[in-house]
């Protein structure tokens, strides 16, 4: 039987919808990074799987701090502050011009002064959001089904990330790139990254690749690359990387640089848990052993709960 908690995600089926909802996710999430101090990586600036949708967690606003999220299972952005404000929007068909009018209203009607680059990163032909009349699906169960797969692979994530001493970055979802990740590294400095990524400004780039890593994660399709599909990188590739035998049904794609895994090929296993587990297991051994990390001093037994590690 088919796990049932691993629902159909088909790229194709909900293209618009994911189009028109990274944009909005990226004008929620430059609001906090217009607000927020610079943390390592850029790690300031993703958005958190929480038990409604995403959002951005505590953002400091002078002496308070403000939240929003998005509700999928109510279909509202929140817009919360810790002086009491509150305001919702729905979530409907509407293009991202309007989205962007009506959620910078909402800020200065409680007192929240941001200003935001309003330019799109990370896609292609990028519109202006003030001038986005072009986006503007927003299919509820989709959205929905999109969330509830972010549920299933942020808690396989953290699971993952237990099992590591190192440092090792929240499993977050970045906006830009629309993908939820969880990064490794090993805590050696890396070459400068040479940059050129579309729609990211080299210094972000440089900024965010400054150190050794291993990451995975999961983005749902592009039109580049039209399926759902877990991923895992190293940075920089070690030689043997690509070769290394990982899960069955993953393979290195050449272009991408990458090895994938279809979600799929999880959703359909008989433990989808176990499967995806593993993927992130043994391509990121893959990259520690390629690239020499000092595994016995970075890794731990991966954490269960109520159950103290042992040192």
């Amino acid at each position: 039987m088919r796990d049932a908690s691993w629902p159909e995600l088909s790229y194709p089926a909900w293209r618009d919808t994911a189009a028109t909802l990274q944009l909005w996710t990226q004008i929620v999430g430059k609001i906090r990074l217009s607000l927020s101090p610079w943390l390592n990586h850029g790690w300031q600036v993703p958005l958190y799987i929480s038990v409604r949708g995403l959002g951005t967690s505590p953002i400091p606003i002078g002496r308070e701090i403000l939240e929003i999220e998005f509700d999928f299972m109510s279909h509202l952005l929140l817009v919360r502050t810790s002086s009491g404000e509150e305001r919702e929007l729905p979530l409907q068909p509407q293009s991202v011009a309007e989205f962007y009018s009506r959620i910078l209203t909402v800020l200065n009607d409680i007192g929240v002064e941001v200003a935001i680059n309003g330019m799109p990163n990370e896609v292609a032909d990028p519109i202006r959001f003030s001038e986005d009349r072009v986006h503007a699906s927003y299919d509820r169960d989709a959205a929905h089904r999109f969330w509830r797969v972010l549920v299933q692979v942020d808690r396989v994530f953290k699971h993952f990330r237990s099992g590591f001493l190192g440092k090792s970055s929240p499993v977050h979802f970045f906006w830009g790139s629309f993908d939820l990740a969880v990064t490794r590294f090993s805590g050696r400095s890396a070459p400068l990254h040479p940059g050129g990524v579309p729609g990211l400004p080299d210094p972000v780039t440089r900024e965010a690749y400054s150190h050794e890593v291993s990451s995975a994660g999961f983005w749902p399709g592009s039109d580049a690359f039209p399926q759902p599909a877990f991923y895992s990188y190293a940075y920089p590739e070690p030689p043997g990387f690509r070769d290394a035998k990982v899960t069955p049904g993953a393979s290195f794609d050449a272009t991408l640089g990458e090895f994938i895994l279809p979600y799929d090929t999880v959703r359909q296993a008989d433990d989808p848990d176990a499967l995806l587990l593993d993927f992130l297991v043994t391509t990121y051994n893959a990259a520690a052993d390629a690239g020499g990390w000092d595994r016995a001093a970075l890794e731990c037994t991966i954490g269960a709960p109520a159950k103290v590690r042992t040192v």
